[in-house]
């Protein structure tokens, strides 16, 4: 059985990061696997914000 309580916090960390953080993550990784990974996570967080905009009416 996984640890819930340690990847909810590794998820709040993750919401946190800026486009330029993960950018940076994408630049660094030493595998494609990680820049896969770090590229899923952008397109999320960006999906995300633009969710929050959309429900503004900010567009």
């Amino acid at each position: 059985m996984c640890d819930v309580k340690k990847y909810e916090n590794i998820y709040n960390e993750i919401e946190h990061l800026q486009p330029e953080d993960t950018l940076q993550l994408v630049l660094e990784a030493e595998t494609e696997d990680q820049r896969s990974f770090y590229e899923m996570v952008g397109d999320f967080l960006l999906q995300k914000s633009q969710r929050q905009v959309i429900e503004r009416n900010l567009f």
